[in-house]
């Protein structure tokens, strides 16, 4: 086990747990599809991480990091991307009242299909460069002097490890709360929040001085 696995693992910790553009993503698949949907969001997010993890095993994230115009354009996609989930977001809400009040029943959030979630949680991560920056500044640091060259392998699959655990986590308490997200008052309203932290994070990634 490495030196500092420990402290390293309260690091991940507080960086998963953070609120981000995973958890506004995963929270607002996971109100229009339940649980399963959320567990598959969380999945594309871990797969994005690994893709990273084993691109800094080869050097591609080290090209990443030192290109600057990569970088700027990985970037400011990435925002773009953020945005425009936002953007669909809000409109779906938008549209849902107006639904409800053409027909008797309200008529239900349109349903995010496991591949389409699996995909967003995907790109979400893949353009998202601070990612790479984690495997190269984060990781490192982490490693004592002397100690073999797997020591950042496991380091990252403790990473990927802790990902895939807290996003089942979150998934079934989304799942739990799948009775109360149904209503269509609170779904719509957690759908318009989740859909303006998309955009504003999407701003504030665009704004971020790295």
């Amino acid at each position: 086990m490495p030196a500092q696995f420990l402290p390293f693992l309260a690091v991940v910790v507080v960086l998963t747990l953070a609120p981000g553009p995973d958890m506004a993503l995963v929270l607002r698949n996971g109100v229009r599809g339940g649980a399963r949907v959320a567990w598959w969001t969380g999945l594309g997010c871990c797969a994005g991480i690994a893709v990273y993890a084993a691109a800094s095993a080869i050097g591609l994230a080290a090209i990443l990091a030192a290109s600057a115009t990569a970088f700027m354009v990985l970037k400011f996609v990435g925002t773009a991307y953020l945005v425009y989930l936002g953007v669909m977001t809000l409109w779906h809400s938008r549209q849902q009242p107006e639904a409800a009040a053409a027909v008797t029943a309200p008529a239900p959030a349109p349903v995010v299909r496991r591949r389409a979630a699996f995909r967003q949680g995907l790109v979400s991560n893949l353009l998202n460069p601070k990612i790479a920056l984690i495997f190269l500044t984060l990781i490192p640091q982490f490693v004592s002097p002397g100690e073999p060259a797997s020591t950042t392998g496991v380091l990252a699959a403790a990473f990927l490890g802790l990902a895939v655990l807290w996003w089942r986590l979150f998934s079934l308490a989304v799942g739990s709360l799948g009775r109360a997200l149904s209503r269509e008052r609170v779904r719509t309203a957690v759908e318009r929040v989740t859909g303006a932290v998309l955009i504003g994070l999407g701003v504030r990634v665009a704004l971020a001085n790295d």
